[in-house]
């Protein structure tokens, strides 16, 4: 009988601690949706205070991209999809003080994040000797995705940045 009784309060004990386990173990945050994204970032370290705003999410075979604000700051999130098609984050990156920034999301692909401080409107650069030019909305927070010229070795150089503001005047130059 007492053997029974321990048996019994052993196995109540497991079974507690499963349910335990299960209800408040931890659980994977998905990026799905873009309140789930803005989760993933929240729950990320040196992410949990910052306020998030998501500009846009554009989803390529099995990688989702989600370009944000971060406290007003341009950032860009990667998610890649799973088995279950669940978007699990891989990558994060915001630029702090910075109100336009760019990211290369794969070798030819690259995202132009900008805040309502920016006043960037035109931004000329050489890569491989192209001359490549994409123009923005300043003072507004954007997004503005750019396929790269084709080059034989998958590699970029880039060369002479040119930023101009809206009357065409270069604001910033980098050789």
């Amino acid at each position: 009988m007492k053997r029974r009784k321990q048996s019994f309060l052993t196995l109540g004990i497991l079974v507690v601690a499963i349910l335990i386990f299960y209800f408040n173990g931890t659980k994977q945050i998905y990026g799905n949706d873009e309140a789930s994204i803005v989760k993933v970032i929240n729950s990320i370290e040196g992410y949990e205070d910052k306020s998030i705003e998501i500009l846009e999410i554009k989803d390529f075979d099995e990688q989702r991209i989600a370009a944000f604000l971060a406290n007003n700051r341009p950032g860009c999130i990667e998610f890649t999809e799973d088995k279950k098609g669940n978007y699990i984050w891989r990558y994060i990156e915001v630029n702090e003080n910075e109100e336009f920034s760019f990211f290369q999301i794969s070798p030819r692909k690259m995202i132009f994040v900008t805040n309502n401080e920016n006043e960037i409107a035109k931004m000329q650069v050489d890569i491989n000797g192209q001359k490549f030019e994409q123009e923005f909305i300043p003072n507004k927070a954007t997004v503005t995705w750019a396929e790269l010229p084709q080059t034989d070795n998958k590699e970029y150089i880039f060369r002479n940045y040119k930023y101009f503001d809206k009357d065409g005047i270069i604001i910033k130059k980098f050789e």
